[in-house]
C-alpha cells in the first residue's frame, strides 16, 4: 500500500513539476560526466593516437638483446601487430670515401603508424633487397654515389629518405640514418658476437589490449631494457600529451564538482517544500517507516529517471560534437563502457550521498510544525552534511581521474567557497534582523530582499559561484597551456641542428650564417664527461646495484656537458646563482631531484680519465621542448678550458618564403625555398656541407611541423572542452535560478497588495539578482585564483601569476548573466497581477 501511494504522489509531484528542479540536476550531473567524459576520453585517445606516429607505434620495447619469444607470442594473442627492428652504427664506403651512419633495418610491416618521407613523397613501402635508402646528409657527404659498400654487401642506393616517422630527437646522434631491409643483415657480416645492437621491437593495436600486455610484460624487463610510449620521457610531445591528458581530466572532474552542487542544492529545495506534508502525514498517523518508504521511493525513482535522461544527453552530445570534430579526430572511438558506467555512479553517489543531510531533516521535521511553521526539526548536524558531500566529491573525482593532485585541489577549492560563503551569510543574516519590507526605490528594495532571504541566497551563490569559478580556472589554464605551447614553438622554433662543430670552425660558420641571412642560436661546447661521485659518495648503475654493490645510483651513461658564462633563454633559474666561480656548476631540476642533488653538493667528473669536483651553485628547469640546444650540466669555461671539445648550435631556415619576398616560383629557383639573401634553400644546405665537411646537419623541420600539428589538435580539443563547461555552466545558472521562486511568489503578491508598481518590482529584481552575480564574481575571482595557484604549482608545472582584469570583469561579467537569467525566470510572476500571484500561491 505504501508503494501505491508513493507511486501515485510521484505521479501527481512529476504532473505538477516539483520534482523537475531535482530531476534537472541529476540530469544534469549525469549528461555532464558521461558527455565529458567520453568527449575527453575521444580527445585523449586521437591525441595519443596522433601522437603515436612519432614512435611508428603505440608501444616499443627497446632492448639491446633479443627477448624472449614468448613476449612476442603474448602479444599476437591479444590481436597486437609487431615488427622487430634493429638499429647500429657501421660505416659506409664509396670509392675512397667513408663515412659513420647509423643502420636501421626494418621487418616488412614497417612503420606500424605513420609514414617513412621520402623526397618525392611519403610512403609505406620498403627498400628492396640489395637497396638501402639513404638520409639526405649522408647523399651530400658522400658525393651521391650510385651505390655504397656496407661490410661485405654492396647496395643500390635507392631512394632519398627526408624523415623516419620514429626518428626521434637526439643532436647528440650526428650520424646520417640509412634503411635496410632485416634479412639483408646478414650478407653485411657486420654483427658478430658482442657486436652493439639495439633491438626495437614495436606493437600497436587497441588500448585494452596493450595495457594488458603492458601489465604482464613490463615487470618482465631488466635495467637494460626501456618501455617506451608516446609520454616517454624521448618523446618530443611528450610533455604537451600530458599536460593535455591533465586538463582534459581537470575540465571533466569540475563538471563532477558543478554537478554535485546542482545536486545537493536541488535536494535541498525539494525537502523544503515538502516540510509541511510531512508534517500533516505524522499528523494523521503516518509512521516514521511508512514516510521514509515514500520519500525513499520519491528519490529513488527521480534518480532513475535522472540517470537515463542524462545517458541520453551524454550519448547524443558525443555524436553531435564527433560530427564538428576534425575527421582525424572523429575516426577515434574509445569504448563506451566507461562514461556510461561513470555516468550511473554518478547520478547514484551523488543523489544519495548529496540528498542524505537534507532528508535527515526533512523525515525529522515534527507534527507541531502545522501548528507553528517556523519549526523545522533537526538544526545541527551540518558537519555531518558537509562530510558526506566531500566524501562524495572526493569518490567520484578520483574514480574519474586516479589523481589525488587534482582530486584534492578541487576538494581545496570547494571548501575555500564553502568557508567564503559561510562567512558572507552569517554577515547578511546579521545585518537582516528587523530588515522590512521597505519600497521606497529599487536599489533598497533589493538590499532588503538580499538581507531577509540570507540563508537561501547564500544555497543560491554555491551554484552561481561554482559555476564562475569552473569557467575561470578552465579558461585560465586553457590559455596558459597555449601561450606556453606557443612559446615552445614559435614560428620561427630551430629546424635545422649543427653537430660537431671543430673550434676552428665556429668563427667561418658564423660568417656564414651572416652572409645568408641565417639566425642561429649561441654555439655551445660539448664536452663528455661522466658523473661519478656526490659529495665523495660513489655512484653506480642500475645493473651493479642488481648485482649488490653499495653506492648511490647514478647515471649509467656518459653525459653531454657545456659551458656557458650567462643562463640560456630556455632555462629558469630556480634555486641558487648562475655559475659565478670558476668551480661552480648548473644541475637540471630532474636530473638533481633522481639523484637527490642539492645547492652546495660537490659533484665529481671523468673527463678524458681526469677528475674534475666542482660545486652545485644553481638548479635550473629546463623547456625541453623548445627544440633548442639543452644540457642537463652548465659549467664555467674555466673549470672545462683544458678539456678537448666540439660544439653544437641550432638555426631556423624559412621553408616556404624568403624573406626578401622573392617567390618560390621563381623559374631561376625551381620552385625551392629560399633563404634570407634569396638563395634556394637546399643549395643552402649544400653549401654548408660543401664548406664544413665535418659538421652534422640534423635537420628536424619534418618533426617540427608534425609536433605543431599535434599541438594545433590539442588547442582545438581544449576549445571544445571549454564550450562543454560553457554549457554545463549555462545550464546550472538556469537550474539555480529555479530555487527560491515560490518564496519570490509570495513576496510579490505582498508587494502588489502594498501598491508597487510592476517597474519597481521589475527594477528591484534585476537589481538583486544582479548583486548576487556580483557577488560570486568577487568569491569566484578569490577561490579560482587559489585552484589556479594549486594546479599551477602541483599539477602542469606553469608559471603562476595574478589575473588582475578578473577582479573587474568576474563581478560585472557575474551581475550582467546572473541578472539577465533571473529576469528571465521571473518575467512571469513580475507580469501578473496581484489576485493572480495570490491565486497560484494558494
Amino acid at each position: 500500500m505504501e508503494l501505491s501511494l508513493a507511486w501515485r504522489l510521484f505521479k501527481r509531484e512529476l504532473q505538477q513539476g516539483q520534482l523537475l528542479l531535482i530531476i534537472l540536476a541529476i540530469t544534469l550531473a549525469v549528461l555532464s560526466v558521461s558527455g565529458l567524459a567520453r568527449v575527453s576520453e575521444r580527445l585523449q585517445v586521437a591525441i595519443s593516437g596522433q601522437a603515436s606516429q612519432f614512435i611508428a607505434a603505440d608501444r616499443i620495447i627497446d632492448s639491446p638483446v633479443k627477448i624472449d619469444a614468448a613476449i612476442l607470442t603474448k602479444a599476437e594473442d591479444l590481436g597486437l601487430k609487431h615488427v622487430t627492428n634493429m638499429q647500429f652504427n657501421s660505416m659506409v664506403y664509396s670509392g675512397d670515401k667513408f663515412q659513420l651512419v647509423t643502420v636501421r633495418a626494418v621487418e616488412t610491416g614497417y612503420p606500424l603508424k605513420g609514414d617513412i618521407e621520402l623526397t618525392s613523397g611519403k610512403t609505406k613501402a620498403l627498400p628492396q633487397a640489395g637497396e638501402i635508402w639513404f638520409e639526405t646528409r649522408l647523399g651530400g657527404l658522400l658525393g651521391y654515389p650510385k651505390s655504397i659498400e656496407l661490410g661485405n654487401s654492396e647496395f643500390v642506393l635507392s631512394n632519398e629518405i627526408s624523415r623516419l616517422p620514429d626518428a626521434g630527437f637526439n643532436p647528440f646522434a650526428s650520424s646520417p640514418v640509412v634503411l635496410m631491409r632485416m634479412e639483408d643483415v646478414a650478407k653485411t657480416g657486420v654483427i658478430q658476437p658482442g657486436s652493439r645492437v639495439t633491438y626495437l621491437y614495436q606493437f600497436a593495436g587497441d588500448e585494452a589490449s596493450l595495457t594488458a600486455f603492458e601489465q604482464s610484460v613490463k615487470p618482465l624487463l631488466n635495467s637494460t631494457q626501456r618501455w617506451v610510449d608516446v609520454q616517454s620521457g624521448d618523446s618530443p610531445i611528450a610533455g604537451a600529451v600530458k599536460r593535455a591528458e591533465r586538463f582534459l581530466l581537470l575540465a571533466s572532474l569540475m563538471g563532477i564538482a558543478l554537478a554535485c552542487a546542482a545536486i545537493g542544492i536541488a535536494a535541498q529545495r525539494y525537502c523544503q517544500r515538502h516540510y509541511d506534508v510531512v508534517a500533516m502525514l505524522k499528523t494523521f498517523g503516518a509512521s516514521a517507516k511508512q514516510i521514509r518508504l515514500l520519500f525513499g521511493t520519491h528519490l529513488l525513482l527521480v534518480t532513475l529517471m535522472g540517470i537515463v535522461l542524462g545517458l541520453i544527453g551524454g550519448v547524443l552530445l558525443d555524436f553531435g560534437i564527433s560530427y564538428l570534430l576534425p575527421p582525424e579526430i572523429a575516426a577515434y572511438s574509445p569504448p563506451f563502457t566507461r562514461p556510461l558506467l561513470l555516468g550511473v555512479t554518478t547520478g547514484l553517489v551523488s543523489a544519495f550521498m548529496f540528498s542524505a543531510y537534507p532528508l535527515m531533516r526533512l523525515l525529522a521535521i515534527p507534527p507541531l510544525r502545522v501548528l507553528q511553521r517556523q519549526l523545522e526539526g533537526l538544526q545541527l548536524g551540518m558537519w555531518l552534511h558537509l562530510l558526506l558531500s566531500l566524501g562524495a566529491m572526493a569518490l567520484l573525482g578520483y574514480l574519474y581521474s586516479q589523481s589525488w593532485a587534482l582530486t584534492l585541489t578541487v576538494v581545496a577549492a570547494v571548501l575555500l567557497l564553502g568557508v567564503l560563503l559561510s562567512v558572507l551569510g552569517f554577515v547578511m543574516i546579521r545585518l537582516g534582523h528587523s530588515v522590512g519590507m521597505k519600497t521606497t526605490n529599487p536599489l533598497q528594495l533589493a538590499l532588503a530582499g538580499l538581507r531577509r532571504r540570507a540563508r537561501q541566497n547564500a544555497v543560491q551563490l554555491v551554484g552561481f559561484s561554482a559555476a564562475l569559478v569552473l569557467l575561470l580556472t578552465i579558461l585560465a589554464l586553457r590559455q596558459d597551456l597555449l601561450n606556453e605551447w606557443q612559446k615552445q614553438l614559435p614560428e620561427n622554433a630551430p629546424n635545422y641542428f649543427l653537430v660537431n662543430i671543430a673550434p676552428d670552425d665556429a668563427k667561418p660558420l658564423n660568417d656564414f650564417m651572416t652572409t645568408k641571412g641565417i639566425v642561429a642560436t649561441d654555439i655551445y661546447p660539448v664536452i663528455r664527461g661522466r658523473l661519478t661521485q656526490i659529495n665523495g659518495e660513489a655512484l653506480i648503475s642500475n645493473e651493479q646495484s642488481e648485482a649488490g654493490e653499495k653506492g648511490r645510483v647514478g647515471i649509467s651513461r656518459e653525459l653531454n656537458l657545456t659551458w656557458r658564462n650567462t643562463l640560456p633563454a630556455n632555462n629558469e633559474l630556480l634555486e641558487g646563482h648562475f655559475n659565478q666561480a670558476a668551480d661552480e656548476v648548473s644541475v637540471e631540476s630532474g636530473v638533481a631531484d633522481r639523484l637527490g642533488i642539492g645547492i652546495g653538493d660537490k659533484l665529481t667528473y671523468v673527463i678524458d680519465n681526469q677528475e674534475l669536483t666542482v660545486t652545485v651553485a644553481s638548479i635550473r628547469a629546463v623547456h625541453w621542448e623548445t627544440l633548442q640546444p639543452n644540457f642537463f650540466m652548465i659549467f664555467t669555461q674555466e673549470a672545462l678550458a683544458p678539456f678537448a671539445y666540439t660544439s653544437m648550435a641550432s638555426f631556423y631556415l624559412n621553408d616556404q618564403q624568403a624573406t626578401n619576398d622573392q617567390s618560390t616560383n621563381d623559374p631561376a629557383t625551381n620552385g625551392q625555398a629560399l633563404s634570407a639573401d634569396g638563395t634556394p634553400k637546399d643549395a643552402v644546405i649544400l653549401a654548408l656541407i660543401q664548406q664544413f665537411p665535418t659538421i652534422s646537419i640534423i635537420d628536424v623541420g619534418a618533426m617540427v611541423g608534425q609536433l605543431r600539428q599535434i599541438i594545433e589538435q590539442v588547442s582545438l580539443s581544449l576549445t571544445l572542452v571549454l564550450a562543454l563547461v560553457l554549457l554545463a555552466s549555462a545550464l546550472v545558472l538556469i537550474a539555480q535560478t529555479e530555487a527560491g521562486m515560490a518564496t519570490r511568489q509570495r513576496e510579490l503578491a505582498v508587494l502588489r497588495t502594498f501598491g508597487a508598481s510592476g517597474w519597481l518590482l521589475r527594477s528591484a529584481t534585476g537589481l538583486e539578482f544582479a548583486l548576487l552575480g556580483g557577488i560570486a564574481g568577487v568569491l569566484a575571482v578569490i577561490v579560482a585564483e587559489f585552484a589556479l595557484y594549486l594546479l599551477k604549482t602541483q599539477v602542469f608545472e606553469l608559471n603562476v601569476y595574478m589575473h588582475w582584469p578578473w577582479w573587474g570583469i568576474a563581478p560585472v561579467s557575474g551581475a550582467l548573466i546572473v541578472a539577465l537569467l533571473g529576469v528571465w525566470r521571473c518575467r512571469q510572476l513580475l507580469s501578473q497581477s496581484c489576485s493572480e500571484l495570490l491565486k497560484a500561491g494558494s
